[in-house]
């Protein structure tokens, strides 16, 4: 079993960042990723607020930085990694694929879609509930969608699908948006978009794909019924951080101080997987980064 300076777990900006990071600064390094390099970024739509770049299609951002990392020797392994075991100074993340062993870890493992676990939810995934907007949009050219929750994710893919989709409801719990300013602009600014405020999808029902919802309203608790062809869910995140024994907070994201480090000595952890604030490429990218220097630090300490 190779032992690296450094293993990263998770692909997306910070893992990515902490890698071309650790590789410039000739720490021998290794990248996990279970699914597609660049995490929820490959799957937006658009990206215009990542300093430097005018605007930019996610799939393509996410190429960018894998090639950045690749061209300074970064090492990528697509496997799931479901473990991680200490043995002396060094840390072993254990996934089916194999062993991967490295005298630092660093977790940029990210969050994935929060389910709203109502009724009908599981039984119509693929068959009108999606979590990703820019993946299964085109099958609603034409239709009626609706679009839950009320921050940046939720609004940005609202837009996206106002060109695909004949109309788009976005039904939120509260009266106003967590969105930015400017794409709630951007989204009240289209004819195709409304808003259902102060509501909740209690139930997603039809026969073999999404007919129609039953909404409550929060404040009267009352209902009725809504018919529509797909849902696209947006309710926040949950960490992806099962697969380690380091403190966390109530909902699972890592715990870590203002240098990356978790309670696990030479392990360090950034980007999604430590907070549900933010949600930002860049702020993932940076934390990445710091993580990197603070593994360096650590590696260099053992010699």
């Amino acid at each position: 079993m190779t032992l690296y300076d450094v293993v990263i777990i998770g692909g997306g900006p910070a893992g990515l960042a902490a890698g071309i990071y650790t590789r410039r600064a000739k720490l021998s390094s290794l990248l996990l990723e279970k699914t597609v390099i660049g995490g929820q970024v490959a799957t937006a739509d658009l990206i215009e607020n990542y300093p430097g770049i005018l605007e930019i299609k996610g799939y393509e951002l996410s190429q960018k930085l894998q090639e950045q990392a690749e061209k300074f020797g970064l090492e990528i392994r697509y496997a799931e990694v479901t473990g991680v075991r200490i043995e002396s100074d060094n840390k072993i993340a254990l996934a089916s694929e194999g062993e991967y062993a490295g005298r630092s870890l660093i977790v940029t493992s990210g969050a994935e879609p929060a389910r709203l676990n109502v009724k009908g939810e599981n039984e119509f995934v693929g068959k009108g509930v999606s979590y990703c907007a820019t993946c299964d949009g085109p099958f609603f050219s034409g239709k009626e969608v609706i679009v839950v929750g009320g921050g940046d994710s939720a609004v940005t893919e609202a837009i996206y699908l106002g060109k695909i989709a004949n109309r788009v409801h976005v039904v939120h719990r509260r009266d106003r948006l967590r969105a930015e300013k400017v794409n709630e602009e951007k989204a009240k600014a289209n004819p195709k978009i409304d808003f259902i405020w102060n509501a909740v999808i209690e139930e997603i029902a039809g026969t073999k794909f999404v007919e129609r919802v039953v909404l409550k309203d929060v404040e009267t608790g009352q209902k009725r019924d809504f018919k529509t062809d797909g849902v696209f869910i947006y309710a926040g995140r949950k960490p992806n951080t099962g697969f380690i024994d380091v403190d966390k907070d109530p909902v699972g994201y890592i715990k870590r101080n203002d240098v990356c480090e978790t309670s696990m000595k030479g392990v360090f952890a950034a980007g999604d997987c430590t907070s549900p604030l933010w949600k930002q490429i860049i702020t993932a990218a940076g934390e990445g980064a710091k993580a990197a220097m603070s593994a360096q630090e650590y590696v260099e300490s053992l010699q």
